[in-house]
């Protein structure tokens, strides 16, 4: 079996009724930090809400200091985003390890992340939300 074999055998779904997904413009300011540094300050944030999920703050590449990240080897797929890459915070030591997520070829039900990170809320020091 070849390596494109195994990737057109994995299940690909469609957001609906059964497993809604919406993105949204976020208005609000967010602030990420990690380490004692400031990792994201924005208000281009994106807000992926996913079925009975928590909401997910998608952040734009622009506005992440991306020196402060390390990508890793970590991977992972969802049938409904497609496969998900990983970056660690190595400010944040150990606990910030596969910190940072994202999509870098996302499935077009998801388009709009493209480009965007998001952060577990857990690995980090904090993840603010402002007016």
């Amino acid at each position: 079996m070849t390596q494109s074999d195994t990737l057109s055998s994995r299940p690909v779904k469609q957001p609906g009724p059964d497993h809604p997904i919406t993105i949204a413009r976020n208005p609000q300011r967010v602030v990420v930090k990690a380490g004692g540094r400031t990792v994201v300050d924005t208000r281009h944030a994106l807000t992926l809400q996913e079925a009975n999920y928590p909401a997910v703050h998608y952040i734009p590449r622009a506005d992440v200091d991306m020196t402060l990240l390390e990508r890793t080897d970590h991977a992972t797929y969802c049938p409904y985003k497609g496969d998900c890459s990983y970056y660690s915070i190595p400010a944040g030591g150990d606990r910030a390890t596969n910190a940072v997520w994202s999509y870098e070829n996302p499935y077009d039900a998801v388009a709009a992340i493209k480009d965007y990170v998001a952060f577990y809320p857990d690995r980090v020091d904090a993840i603010e939300l402002t007016d």
